[in-house]
């Protein structure tokens, strides 16, 4: 993907993600001292969680601008690297690769995969939570209502969006290609009404659409979704939750 994020606005409404975050971090269950690749580390805030529970980190992100934020909130606590996770290449390897609200963005999950088993040391072990099979479908259907509409019709029409909501089966099938082993794959419901509704759509869920429209609609073109998705936003997030083991 070629976006770039609204780091500093990602930062401000970001809670719903790092309240995800939180189980999934219990899941890994990091231990003091352990080598931790956080995929996809946004602006940092997720990270100091994993850097709370004694983990040595090594976060990594596509997004210039949310490293700039990340290296700026971390200091010398974590090792913060600009770069595209499938492929991804690291200097030593990691005893976990940590991931969350990220791989959905990623097109390529075959790639992404064999990246993320090659960082790891033998008997290291994945945990993740992305976007899963069915996430926002409530939401995007509203949002394609919109874009079906003039004046966004002539930017957005037969547009379907760069995210990739795989199944669990899915999933497992091209975790088991990369090597992985040990693997449980499952989907979770997790409805969300983000706090600050507008912001968050322009930067979280609306932020690859407007990158299709001129500067002039864009605004327009968030209040007219969150006008039609009516009030209290809620958002129909589905989660995929990921364990899996590199063999030892």
């Amino acid at each position: 993907m070629s976006r770039e994020w609204d780091a500093a606005a990602y930062d401000r409404v970001s809670d719903p993600q790092v309240a995800m975050a939180g189980p999934v971090i219990d899941r890994l269950d990091p231990r003091p001292g352990e080598r931790v690749l956080d995929a996809g580390c946004g602006s940092g805030r997720v990270t100091e969680l994993l850097l709370a529970r004694g983990a040595e980190v090594v976060a990594v992100d596509r997004s210039q601008a949310m490293v700039d934020i990340a290296r700026a909130r971390l200091g010398e606590r974590a090792r913060v690297v600009c770069a595209d996770l499938a492929e991804l290449v690291l200097d030593k390897p990691v005893d976990a690769v940590f991931s969350n609200a990220v791989f959905h963005w990623i097109p390529d999950h075959d790639r992404l995969f064999a990246a993320l088993f090659a960082a790891l040391r033998p008997g290291g072990r994945l945990v993740a939570q992305c976007g899963g099979k069915g996430n926002v479908e409530r939401f995007l259907a509203v949002a394609r209502r919109v874009s079906e509409r003039e004046p966004y019709a002539a930017h957005l029409a037969g547009w379907d969006g760069p995210w990739h909501f795989a199944s669990p089966e899915e999933t497992t099938q091209r975790l088991e290609r990369a090597g992985f082993t040990a693997i449980d794959c499952a989907l979770e419901r997790r409805p969300v009404v983000p706090p600050e509704p507008l912001e968050y759509l322009r930067t979280v869920c609306l932020g690859p659409h407007l990158e299709q429209l001129p500067d002039e609609l864009r605004a327009r073109f968030v209040a007219d979704v969150a006008g039609e998705a009516g009030e209290p936003l809620e958002l129909d997030y589905v989660r995929l939750n990921i364990n899996a083991r590199r063999p030892a």
